[in-house]
Parts: structure tokens; sequence; C-alpha cells
């Protein structure tokens, strides 16, 4: 028995069981990812790869994957030779051996297919970082020079190698990424060990008849008015002859509302004639008479459509399914432009309103690995902040993210990376290695081959308002014209900008609108609101469209900070303000410590006296910085120049990081979260650092009528020094300033507390927001003349070192939980001094955080006998099981608090 079950488990190892397993497709028009790998260095199983591409190879000592992607590092991850938390504690992933990924490896595969008279097979590639050689039973499918960029998706012809019984070898090559089309990450974060080599996307095999679809493009033209005028939708695929012969198909057209949607579906047929061996464009027409209109989540619903186009031909003698393949897509009705005002800044406009672009810079995971569960709650979190849009820097991810933002109603702008081969362009004086990797014939060739099938993903989805072809540069002509060939090719509907910068532009662009000019690091809070460019140049203030721009913070809690520092790294966090950081950016960088940031900390609170007094600073920093900046950007989407779009830098980490960040690595929101998301909401009265005015901000399209904004100012101890009650009225998608605090903010010799609650009148004076500033008597003073590209200097710091003097605050506290997911948080005041700062976050029963979770309100600095409820609500699946909450403030004592059952 034990030696049958070691044979056994030899003969599964090796992929034999591939001739006993059901085929991977065995219909028209099926496809299938590869299932799993194989995989192995080629210093350990050699490079010859018609030998390793036969079926019955002892793989029983190599690496068994039990997912259809991953890179090298992911793969590794994946099948535990490395764990993720020990690689990313301390410094540990200084240890992993680089000099493993300078030789290719291997992923293999056994599969079983089901050959035969009529049928044609097809291996599908979506992505290789960043060349591949392909062998299928003993040939060469592709080489390295064909199967090249990490974008570049194939569709090779496979049926005259496919047998019953088929083994699949696919060589990957080390990734440069200075040399190579990749998925660089600049100075984001420490690079991982394998430059992302590896096959990062799925790898399917496709079945079909004699005629083979390309996917299904969606044109859609929208009438007037959007929501009753018909609309029409054109379906369009590329058909290929794969016979010698001509063939006459019946072209089926189906376009039906989404699951969960109302509406009825649209059926057609039309017949095309396709001379052998040949590609024919097929295209179908229909109109939807009463369309449903998507839009994103800020403004309405997202209804979504499918399209399905199947091609039929005639039964041969063989009896053969007269399908011979179809193709489908989601797609959504909407427009999208964009448009460049009388300050060459760009303006979005969906379904043709202005539409002001609140956003944030996201970043996969540093082995780029397939994570739904993670995007959904990305999405949902950033919804929560009142966000509406992520820039994808040359991180385009996989398509089923593009279904969550459509499902979801968030808008994404793509495009390609900075300062790696993306951008090698002789204009080009800040890429990192010399000499400048010039592009050859076949660069321009892989970068249109990347673009056409990125184009063609994304091309149906209603999420994605555009594609931005450079990042810090823009193309060259060449480039230029290779990336317009390709969107027209897939008849793309959205914007194309030419780069995110406003430093050049191709006339086959023009002009982008969007505007680079940093910071990247901690500025004050007045740095956002100081838009007075008579004054000289103002950079990142709110003005224009920045394309990717914020204060540098994102500081986790200590609970997380735990999980990533060791007892020593900790301690530098606070002892050692101008130490280089292995949790910052990559080193030799700008950003590899928190030199900047902690000048202002300890300039403007004092200096820390343990890693809590540290802690408790640095979130008030993060949420003052990341409020200032959302706050800014939307009072002035009116102003003489507006301020047209935001995408702060950045949403999230590709690791556990000490900065650019709105939630930690482990999904923790903490004081940059919460401070955006004061400033996200869809109605808001922002304070104005620098003219020490009242804005009022409405972000719908539905809201409107009279308003109530109650404003208190109150010393540190508990003194109301000024109060005014003002009555205004608010419009649709418009903001504008409505009170001045001037006189009232005056004479303030202490810092002190600004109170604003909106309320609508309408309502019985239901509030729409609240907001609590702490002011000092002086404002931070920039010396704008001395700027670089990622700060600008202060050479007098706001003082709030009086606020470390509050008297303590008592707090009561009172909390339950229920069986929907939610549970609900009572605070109350019983001092005659404000509470400061007040925090909560739910644990278990074992201390550790409960997360993924979305509050309404945190991080809150309550009156003297105020009360407030706060809610938190559960993302994504899993048990709730919230136990306390934990409660701490600036001078409130931190201590847990037992939540009830509902």
């Amino acid at each position: 028995m034990r030696m049958r079950r070691a044979l056994t488990a030899i003969f599964l190892a090796s992929g034999l069981q591939a001739a006993d397993a059901a085929p991977l497709v065995s219909s028209p028009g099926e496809r299938a990812a590869i299932p799993s790998w194989d995989l192995q260095s080629s210093a350990v199983a050699g490079t010859d790869l018609a030998a390793l591409s036969q079926t019955g190879l002892d793989t029983s000592s190599w690496h068994h994957i039990k997912a259809s992607k991953c890179t090298l590092m992911g793969c590794l991850v994946e099948t535990g030779v490395y764990k993720e938390s020990d690689l990313f504690y301390s410094e540990n992933l200084r240890k992993v051996d680089e000099e493993q990924f300078l030789v290719p490896w291997i992923y293999r595969n056994e599969l079983s297919l089901q050959p035969g008279p009529g049928k044609h097979f097809f291996l599908q590639t979506h992505g290789i970082s960043s060349r591949a050689d392909i062998f299928l039973n003993g040939k060469q499918v592709a080489s390295s020079s064909e199967q090249a960029g990490s974008y570049v998706g194939h569709d090779y012809a496979i049926t005259e190698l496919v047998d019953t019984t088929n083994a699949l070898a696919i060589q990957v090559h080390p990734t440069d990424y200075y040399r190579d089309f990749a998925l660089g990450w600049v100075d984001w974060n420490p690079w991982p060990a394998d430059n992302g080599t590896g096959v990062w996307r799925d790898i399917e095999i496709k079945q079909t008849g004699p005629v083979m679809l390309e996917p299904l493009r969606v044109v859609t033209q929208l009438g007037t008015p959007l929501e009753s005028a018909p609309a029409k939708v054109t379906l369009k695929a590329r058909a290929h002859n794969l016979e010698n012969s001509t063939i006459t198909v019946t072209a089926s057209g189906v376009v039906a509302p989404a699951s969960g949607h109302e509406g009825h579906p649209i059926t057609w047929t039309q017949s095309f004639t396709l001379p052998p061996l040949s590609t024919t464009d097929l295209v179908l027409d229909t109109i939807i008479p009463n369309p449903q209109i998507w839009w994103p989540r800020q403004w309405g619903a997202q209804p979504l459509y499918t399209a399905k186009l199947t091609i039929t031909t005639t039964p041969n003698n063989n009896h053969a399914s007269p399908i011979s393949d179809h193709a489908t897509a989601t797609f959504g009705l909407r427009t999208i432009t964009s448009h460049l005002n009388a300050h060459n800044d760009t303006t979005f406009h969906i379904n043709n309103r202005p539409f002001q672009v609140l956003g944030a810079g996201y970043s996969p995971n540093i082995f780029l690995r397939f994570s739904p569960s993670q995007w959904e709650t990305e999405l949902h979190y950033l919804l929560n902040l009142g966000f509406n849009t992520i820039r994808l820097e040359g991180k385009n991810e996989h398509p089923l993210l593009y279904d969550l933002a459509d499902q979801l109603g968030v808008l994404l702008l793509a495009g390609w990376e900075c300062c790696d081969k993306w951008e090698a362009w002789s204009y080009n004086p800040d890429l990192a290695v010399s000499p400048t990797p010039v592009w050859t014939d076949d660069d321009y060739r892989v970068a249109e081959a990347g673009m056409r099938h990125e184009a063609g993903m994304m091309q149906p989805h209603p999420s994605v308002m555009g594609f931005v072809v450079g990042s810090d540069f823009w193309p060259d002509e060449r480039a230029t014209e290779g990336y317009l060939r390709a969107f027209a090719g897939v008849d793309w509907q959205m914007p194309v900008l030419g780069s995110a910068s406003k430093r050049g532009f191709s006339p086959l662009t023009g002009p982008s609108g969007l505007k680079m000019d940093g910071p990247y690091d901690w500025v004050p809070p007045n740095y956002w609101w100081d838009t007075d460019e008579t004054a000289g140049s103002r950079l990142g203030a709110a003005v224009g469209f920045g394309s990717e721009l914020g204060a540098g913070v994102g500081t986790p809690e200590l609970a997380s900070l735990r999980r990533f520092l060791s007892p020593a790294d900790l301690e530098d966090l606070w002892r050692s303000p101008n130490k280089s950081l292995f949790h910052m950016s990559r080193e030799t960088s700008q950003f590899e410590t928190r030199e900047i940031y902690n000048a202002g900390l300890w300039q403007r609170w004092g200096a820390p006296t343990s890693l809590d007094d540290y802690l408790i600073k640095a979130q008030l920093m993060d949420y003052e910085a990341t409020r200032a900046q959302v706050e800014a950007y939307t009072a002035m989407w009116n102003a003489e120049r507006p301020a047209t779009g935001l995408v702060y830098w950045m949403l999230n980490n590709a690791w556990p990081a000490l900065h650019w960040n709105l939630w930690d690595y482990y999904m923790r929101p903490a004081g940059s979260y919460f401070g955006a998301k004061v400033g996200g909401r869809q109605e808001n009265v922002a304070f104005d650092y620098v003219r020490r005015n009242v804005w009022l901000v409405n972000r719908a399209l539905d809201r409107e009528g009279e308003r109530s904004v109650d404003v208190q100012v109150m010393d540190m101890h508990g003194k109301v020094v000024y109060e005014n009650r003002f009555v205004t009225t608010t419009a649709p998608n418009t903001s504008k300033n409505i009170l001045s605090l001037g006189d009232a903010l005056a004479n303030v010799t202490e810092a002190v507390f600004l109170r604003l609650i909106l309320s609508d009148a309408h309502r019985g004076g239901n509030v729409l927001s609240r907001n609590v500033y702490w002011v000092a008597k002086e404002v931070d003073v920039l010396e704008w003349e001395q700027s670089d590209w990622y700060f600008t200097p202060v050479s007098k710091y706001s003082d709030y070192t009086a606020l470390n003097k509050l008297a303590p605050a008592r707090v009561t506290v009172f909390g339950v939980r229920d069986k929907h997911d939610v549970a609900e948080i009572v605070l109350e005041n019983k001092s005659d001094v404000p509470a400061f700062f007040i925090s909560l976050d739910l644990v278990d029963r074992h201390g550790k955080d409960v997360l993924p979770v979305e509050w309404d309100d945190n991080y809150v600095t309550l009156w003297p006998g105020e009360k407030m409820t706060l809610r938190a609500r559960k993302v994504g699946g899993g048990s709730w099981e919230p136990f306390d909450a934990r409660v701490k403030g600036k001078n409130v004592a931190g201590r847990n608090v037992g939540l009830l059952r509902r």
C-alpha cells in the first residue's frame, strides 16, 4: 500500500494525470485558463524547451502552484517557499536571494484536449513579464521576441500541435525595468527580487470551429435627452476564416440588461460571407429604445448591459456543432469627454455634466498577487471616502478589477508609467539609467501591441474614463502614432491624454491639461489653499488638474506597525527623525526618510515623549494634511481658475509602508483616511486656512435648496469665543465662499477649535457635515520660491504645542453590535473641555483589529456635553466578531469598551 501511494504521488506530480483528465475546453467558443503550474528554475531544469514540453516529464521535484497566474515571487509565496508576513517584517525583504532570478524560469502544465476535424485551438496570452519562449508538445509556439512586453497579448494558432494529452512549457526571461516594457515601481517601494518576472496574467486555451472571433467591441451612441432618447449600440468583432474555402456565417447579436437590471433582451441576426483565410470586421447595429444610463456612484446608478455575438455555420458531414465561436462583453451607456479650459487645464464631462475628478493613485501588491476580494474592499473604501476615481499608472491590473469598478460606479484613469523603459526618450533628463536605452523598431512594435491589447480589454467598460499614454513625459511622435493606431483599431471612445504633466506634448494628442508639480512630501494645510498665482507659481495648490500630488502622509497605527516593524524599528520611528527607513520609499530616493514630515511634527507639536505620543501627533498631521488638500480642491471647483481634478498620491501601498496611503497595507484606515473622508463629503463646509473663509461645497447632482451653517470657535479651556448661524442656499455641482472668519479668529493667542456644522433647513435640521479644525495663532509660512519638485519649504511653523496641555476629558462610551455587520458606538463628552481627536477601532477577543471595516466618521473632536454616534460596517465576507471598541484621544485616556449584542 505504501509503495502504491508513493507511485501515485510520482505519477500525479509528473503531470501524467492529464491523460485521464477532462479536456480543458471541449466546445466551440469555450476558453479556459491554464489552472495551475509546475515551476522550476532553468538552473535546475535546463533550457531545452523541446524536451521540457514533452508529456510524462517527472516534475515531482518542482514547485507546484495551485493558481493560474503569479510572478516568480508570487508563486514562491503561494507555494510556501516564502511567507509574506516574514518577508515584510523589518528588513527581511533584503535577504531574498536576487541571483536566483537572473536566469530564466520554466512554467509547465499538462492538459487534455479533444482534437478532431473542424476543431481549431488557440493559446491566448494576456501578459507575461516581460519576455517568454512558449513550447507545446516539443514544438515552438512563440519566441521571446514575439512574446515580449508585460501587457502584450497574442492568439497563437496551435491546432497543428494539439494532441489528446499536451505539455505546455513557458520559459520566462529576467525582467529589466529599464530595458523591458514591464510593471515597474520607480521609487514607490523596494523592488521585488524577481522584478515582477512571470506569468502574471492568465494564459488561456480557446477552441473554435472554422471561424474564430477576436474580443467583442461595443460602440455606443447616446441621444438627447440621455434617459429618454434611444441609444444606438454597435457590436464589432474581427472574424478569422481559418479554412481555405469561402464560408457564409450567421452572426447573432444579443444585447440584454445584465443580471439584476430591468429591461428586455434585443436579438437580431445578419449574414456575412468570409473569403478563404481572411479577416473580416463584423459590424451589427441595434437600438435600445429606453436606455438605462450608467453614472459614477457619486451621481447615480450603474445599470449594465451584456452583449453577445455568436457565429454559426452550416454543420459539416462530421455533424460538428453549428456554433463556431462567440464573444461576450459587459458594457454601460454613458458618455465621457475631456476639454481644455482657458488655462489649458483639463475638465472631464460625464453624461454632458462637468465632473470634478477626486481620486488617488493605485498600487498593486508588490508581487502582483491576484486578489479580487482585496480589490472589492479597496473600491468600497474609495467610495466611502467620497472619492470617485482611481489612477492606474502603468498598473492596469486584471479585467476583474474593471468589472468591479463597473458594478460599483468607480472611474478608472488608466495609463503607462514613468521613469523607465516606457519613457526612455532623448528629451527625458530624469531617467535613472545611463545611457538611455533608446527605443528600437521592435520596441515600437511591442509598445503598440501592448496598447492594442490593453485598449481592447478596457474598451467596453463604462468605468474607464480615459488613458494617459505618458506619465512624466509624453511619448515621441512614432510611439504616439502607434498608440493612436491601436486605439482606433479597437473603437476607443474615451479621452486619450498625452501625459500626466505639462512638460510638453505631441501635436497628435495636444496638451494633456494635467499638472504634475508636486508635492510628494509634507506641506502644511495652507499650501493647498494658497492659490494666488499672481504671487508666483503655486505648483500643487488647488488650481487646475493635479495628476499626482499629496503631502506624503499615511502613518499606520500601532497595531499595524507591530506587524511589520521590529522593536528597534519602532524606536527609530520617534527617536531618530532623520533616519533612512526601509519601509519608506526605495533607497536612494528623496523619500527614504521622514525628515521633512518630522520637522513639521517636531516644530508644530513639540518633540514626542513616547511612541504613542509620536503616533497621535502623526495622525493629527495626517488628518489635517489630507482634509485640507481635498477641501481646497473641492472648494475651488468654481474658482476663476477652477480646480478640475485631484489625484491624491497615493491610495494604497504595495507592501507595509510608512507613507503615501489613505489606508495601510492591512486595510486599517487612520488619520489620512478620515481627513480625506471629511473633505470628500457630497455636501460640506470647509475652512480656508489662507483667507480664513468658509466655503460651501455641493458635489451632488440632486441636492439643492436652503442650508444653515453653525459656526463656533472654542478655546482650549472650553469657552465659546465666537458663534454664528448663517443661512444660505446651495446648488448642484457647485462651490462658493459664504462667510469670513477673519475677525472671529483675529485675536487668537493660543490654539483654538473651530466647529462648522452644515444642516439641511428643509429636513428638520438634518446634519450633512460636521467639521472640527484646530487653528493656531499664525499660519505656517511657505517659501514658494525655494520649492523643489517634491515639496515647498516652511520658514515658520504654526504652533500647536499649547494643545499638549489640554486638560483631560472624560468621555463615556457605549457600544452595540448586531448580526447585520454593523456596530454603533455612542460617545459623550462629560467634561468642560473639548475631547480632542478621539479615535475608535474594533478588536476581537484576542485584541486584534477587526478589518476591513467602514466608519461613517472617526478621529472626532467633541465639544463639552456633546454626544455623537459613530457607526462601523463590516466590508466583504468573513465573520463579524468585534468584541471591544478601542478608544483613545489626544486628551482622552485609552481603553477598551465591551460591545453588547443587539
